[in-house]
């Protein structure tokens, strides 16, 4: 805020004299705790500032001149995730027209897109999964539709072919980003670099990276696998209340351990392979579950699907995956282990498979592997539908993807915003 001379620290409309600085808290922004406890990151206006001077898909359009209809977006994503948020102070700093929902509902999201003319939606793989499968998108007018921005997980090129096989007009922009770099630390700009199904795009603004070796901590040229580090003004302050959490993602020098197993091209190019974490030790070998998913879900009696660690003697870990069978698919457990042995090598072979309702996920898309991991180990939880239960009663599109948001809240001012 601007000086007051009064003595008392107010101006002279009564309101409290407060000087805020770029490296003072803004908000407090939770990490999804797909393979840990979840953390309170602490984002700066800083933080904020830079991700909202970020381009972004549909803004040079605005630029050029009112568009006819005005430019809306819809907003899947819970305000309360960092790709939600971002997405709401956009959208007020710009004065875009934002479309959002009380709760997700497939049907109810094709509803929108036709009524308020929607060319822009932030989404995660598993609704362009059910967009490239599902039947019901040919009952509605989409032809608005023009983006779809998709983070939180990797996106199979072969689910990006079937999606443009009944969407050709649309364009799928990849990125990549964490609560704690305030979302985008790279992006695909421009129909050439989405073409580039694989990666997550080139490095975002004011953001530098470099891939790390885990073991002896040395930089890695480009084509080499190891951790991506992150270093730039988008990079969090730390972590609420957990000063030993912090420390440990956050190097003196500035550079956030992001956790994830990535390399770059020559290009410039980022691609993920997985969370370090996440990665299955079978014997001498490391097997990354994102790769087997991705073929899971190629498969058109398979709608969802999830690998994890299933403890072996022999091997010490054996890949097991859940899989949510389409609606009236009768696919067995041969079947799905036939299926990925054709297309891998020996070592990453599905060894177990287990038919559940519907993938556990965070709001934001991401697999909760935790939560199927302490299931597989169970033995009996009734947390999870058996493959007989799934038989019996078969998952709606509508049931499998009400898990992969929560509610979000309701705006009724500022820029343009409509509830639906």
């Amino acid at each position: 805020m601007t000086g007051s001379n009064r003595s008392d620290g107010r101006d002279d409309g009564g309101v409290a004299d407060v000087e805020v600085n770029q490296s003072d808290s803004a908000t407090i922004l939770y990490s999804s705790g797909t393979t840990g406890r979840v953390k309170g990151v602490i984002l700066t206006h800083r933080n904020l500032i830079v991700v909202n001077s970020a381009p972004r898909g549909l803004h040079p359009m605005v630029d050029q001149g009112e568009m006819e209809p005005h430019p809306a977006s819809l907003c899947l994503l819970p305000l309360f995730h960092v790709y939600g948020f971002v997405m709401l102070i956009r959208a007020i700093a710009r004065g875009e027209t934002l479309v959002l929902m009380h709760r997700f509902h497939f049907e109810e999201m094709l509803r929108a897109v036709e009524k308020y003319k929607v060319m822009y939606i932030p989404v995660s793989p598993p609704l362009v999964v059910a967009l490239a499968k599902s039947e019901l998108a040919a009952k509605y007018d989409l032809s608005s539709l023009q983006i779809l921005g998709c983070g939180g997980a990797p996106l199979a090129k072969e689910i990006i072919d079937k999606f443009h096989e009944k969407f050709p007009n649309v364009e799928i922009v990849q990125g990549y980003g964490l609560t704690e770099s305030t979302a985008g630390a790279s992006r695909t700009l421009g129909p050439e670099e989405s073409n580039n199904t694989s990666s997550v795009g080139r490095l975002s603004e004011s953001m530098e990276a470099k891939i790390v070796d885990p073991a002896s901590g040395e930089a890695l040229p480009p084509g080499h696998r190891g951790e991506l580090w992150l270093r730039g003004p988008g990079i969090m302050k730390g972590y609420v209340g957990d000063d030993k959490a912090a420390a440990e993602t956050l190097h003196p020098e500035g550079w956030l351990k992001t956790g994830d197993l990535c390399c770059f091209d020559s290009d410039g190019y980022l691609y993920i392979v997985d969370r370090l974490k996440e990665l299955i030790k079978y014997k001498a070998y490391q097997v990354p579950p994102a790769e087997l998913e991705h073929l899971l879900q190629s498969n058109p009696e398979i709608i969802d699907a999830a690998v994890i660690p299933y403890p072996d003697e022999e091997a010490g870990e054996i890949p097991m995956a859940y899989v949510v069978r389409k609606p009236g698919s009768n696919i067995t457990e041969a079947q799905v282990i036939d299926f990925i042995a054709k297309q891998v090598a020996p070592y990453k072979k599905i060894r177990r498979v287990s038919f559940i309702n519907a993938i556990p996920k965070s709001p934001s898309g991401k697999i909760l592997r935790r939560e199927l991991v302490k299931h597989a180990l169970s033995q009996g939880s009734n947390k999870f539908q058996s493959s007989v239960e799934m038989a019996a009663n078969p998952p709606s599109y509508h049931h499998l993807h009400q898990q992969l948001w929560r509610t979000a809240s309701t705006i009724s001012c500022m820029a343009h915003l409509h509830t639906y």
